[in-house]
């Protein structure tokens, strides 16, 4: 468990009262996530498992909601290859294992996509109050799932939809934006508190969506050349030409189609490609678009983008290895079967250091379970503690029992009370003269080579304890370290 898991944690076990005023002070965009994991709380508080069971769960129906996707666009064979590619995407097994709101905005988003589709092709008004109140629950996670708006945008207008589709989906946005809007004004105040920590994109990151979005394209561009085979379906388009089964149709001019245009079902107005592809690169090319102004990009806000690039590389997948492609490709049956194995061995090799990665606590920039078990160890009666900086106070407020047997020498008022994260701090000189009365102090600190706090506080903290105390040799763990400060004696533990 990491720091911002360990915030849904004790967030969630606070009072309701408490989390509401906490909501009007900070993390009003997770209020509803801090809500419904307060009531799966209280019906089993089961630990990490319950912690992070919600966002399995929803990965699981996320993966359902990329199958039907497919299914409903081209195929049962891409259907089965795009539900699986979406499971084993790296970024969808982190935070399928991370108790956060993004899995279940994903999950959210993913079956607005569908509800799309079926709107678009004649859906009623059902169909489309669906498709709203599912993105307005998503916006309600997390905020950012409101671009997916532009994305369907994108969508409609490289489609055939027609004028009423078109008006419907106009209303239903409308709905969206007004049901978000008092989200919105609460967290924008908030939005400097909240989003403060961020810096602008960086080359890496631009690289990275660059590529992905360059993946994506290259299976639209490639749909096009690749045939349906077996899952087409009478009367569907096939390489420019229509065939029906058992006659067959004189020769008529090829015409060119948009890459949009393939994948689709007899009377579906949006093809795969104009619906996986703005998933995948608009929300994303948005926020870090306006992230060169306010820096407010974390590739986890926009994890659904992820559903397009499942829905493209599945698609692929299940046109390549359509009997008649591989029947071209590798006419001997001996040569399918090596070319099947050996990419299942790549693609193995490939994708299981990166599994077992996520599932590590090295996936994480901290542990907090490891930092708790490091302050148990040293810990003694009568000792000490100080959080620097004071956000770091987060490594332990999942963990009463070690908090109640140290002495949190800065804390002025609790966060439950002080209606924050992570508690109030005492003045700076108070903290010093609490300082110089103590004996020994277990210091929990960033590891070394991390930017120091300028705060006069945070100063305060670390002049006292270098001028008065001995410093121990520190115990280090996955981003973290405990160091025990003494004034005279050993530095082990006290009986």
């Amino acid at each position: 468990m990491w720091r911002d898991e360990s915030v849904t944690y004790q967030v969630a076990h606070r009072e309701l009262p408490h989390i509401w005023h906490l909501l009007g002070e900070v993390d009003a965009v997770h209020g509803l996530y801090y809500l419904l994991m307060k009531a799966v709380f209280t019906v089993w508080d089961g630990g990490l498992v319950a912690l992070r069971l919600p966002s399995v769960l929803a990965t699981a129906l996320a993966a359902a909601g990329v199958a039907a996707i497919a299914l409903r666009l081209t195929g049962a064979r891409a259907a089965v290859f795009s539900g699986a590619v979406f499971a084993v995407v790296p970024m969808v097994q982190h935070y399928a294992q991370e108790g956060r709101s993004y899995a279940l905005v994903c999950a959210a988003v993913t079956w607005a996509c569908y509800l799309l589709l079926r709107g678009v092709e004649g859906g009623g008004a059902r169909i489309w109050a669906g498709y709203a109140g599912m993105l307005l629950v998503a916006c309600w996670l997390h905020e950012f799932a409101i671009l997916v708006l532009a994305a369907h945008g994108v969508t409609l207008l490289r489609s055939a939809a027609a004028p009423a589709a078109r008006r419907a989906w106009l209303i239903a946005s409308g709905s969206v934006g007004a049901g978000v809007l008092p989200l919105a004004m609460v967290s924008a105040g908030q939005a400097e508190r909240q989003l403060g920590w961020l810096g602008r994109p960086g080359l890496g990151t631009w690289l990275l969506f660059f590529a992905v979005s360059a993946a994506g394209w290259a299976c639209a561009r490639a749909l096009p050349l690749l045939p349906e085979g077996r899952q087409g379906q009478p009367g569907q388009r096939e390489g420019g030409q229509e065939r029906e089964r058992g006659r067959e149709q004189p020769e008529q001019p090829e015409r060119p189609e948009l890459p949009e245009q393939i994948s689709q079902p007899p009377g579906s107005a949006v093809g795969a490609t104009a619906l996986a592809l703005p998933l995948l690169v608009v929300p994303a090319g948005l926020l870090m678009t306006v992230s060169l102004v306010k820096p407010w990009y974390v590739d986890r806000y926009v994890l659904y983008g992820m559903t397009g690039l499942a829905l493209l590389l599945g698609i692929c997948l299940a046109r390549v290895t359509e009997p008649v492609v591989l029947g071209r490709l590798l006419p001997r049956r001996p040569a399918r079967i090596a070319a099947v194995c050996g990419c299942a061995a790549g693609l193995l090799a490939v994708l299981l250091p990166w599994s077992l990665l996520v599932r590590s606590p090295e996936s994480r920039k901290d542990d907090v379970v490891a930092v708790a078990d490091a302050v148990r160890e040293v810990a003694g009666p009568g000792d000490a503690v100080l959080f620097m900086p004071s956000r770091r106070r987060e490594w332990l407020l999942s963990f009463p029992e070690v908090r109640a047997g140290v002495e949190d020498l800065a804390l002025r008022q609790g966060p439950a009370a002080s209606a924050t994260l992570q508690g109030t701090e005492l003045p700076a000189d108070e903290i010093r003269r609490r300082i110089l009365a103590a004996d020994r102090i277990i210091a929990i600190t960033d590891p070394e080579g991390q930017p120091l706090d300028v705060f006069r506080g945070e100063a305060v903290k670390r002049e006292t304890l270098d001028a008065h105390f001995r410093r121990c040799e520190p115990v280090r763990v996955h981003g973290a370290q405990v160091v025990v400060h003494v004034r005279s004696g050993s530095c082990g533990a006290p009986d």
